[in-house]
């Protein structure tokens, strides 16, 4: 199976054997890459029926569900990871969902898409128009981003969260970018953080 390469790399972090919930999960890809190449315990929580569907039907244990109501219904530290991937962006409370990460699993990955990526600065500098890129693809009447970040604004979050980021990766065109110039240059980010 070929995933995302924002979800290829996240499948690298995690270690095998370990417990995780992924949030946001789609239609399980991650999930069952996991479970299929690592050994993974993975559990998932999907807001849309189509993507619980296709996720059961992939042989994977999720529930339908919003992160920003029904996190707070799992244990603490109920998993080693609790992955929230591209949809950090799509939530109402993005900083009490990543408290909550943090509260069920020992470390969180977060990845989303980056707001002040140089493609997407053109695109509103020159065009005049919100941008559409390989990261955001749909236009900004189809889009279920609420919340536009960037780098930089997530490492404030990290700060004033007083969290300790464990690893940066981050991802242009699919491909790894080095953390210089991050903020402008990366497409993508993906942070392992912990308390």
């Amino acid at each position: 199976m070929t995933l995302r390469p924002d979800l290829a790399a996240i499948a690298e972090i995690v270690p095998a054997g370990a417990r995780v919930l992924d949030v946001g999960c789609g239609d399980g890809a991650l999930m069952a890459a996991l479970r299929d190449e690592k050994g993974v315990d993975a559990r998932g929580i999907e807001i849309s029926r189509e993507g619980v569907a296709a996720a059961v039907g992939r042989g994977l244990s999720v529930v339908q569900g919003d992160a920003d109501t029904d996190l707070v219904d799992y244990p603490a530290d109920a998993f080693d990871y609790a992955i929230l991937s591209q949809t950090l962006q799509a939530t109402r409370a993005p900083h009490q969902v990543l408290d909550q990460l943090l509260r069920i699993g020992r470390h969180a990955i977060v990845s989303f898409p980056n707001f002040a990526y140089w493609r997407v600065r053109m695109a509103l500098m020159f065009g005049g128009r919100m941008p559409m890129t390989r990261a955001l693809p749909v236009t900004w009447y189809e889009t279920q981003n609420i919340h536009f970040c960037t780098v930089d604004d997530f490492r404030a979050l990290i700060v004033e969260k007083r969290l300790v980021t464990e690893r940066e990766r981050f991802l242009s065109h699919g491909r790894p970018r080095g953390a210089a110039f991050a903020n402008l240059m990366a497409e993508q980010a993906i942070f392992v953080l912990r308390r």
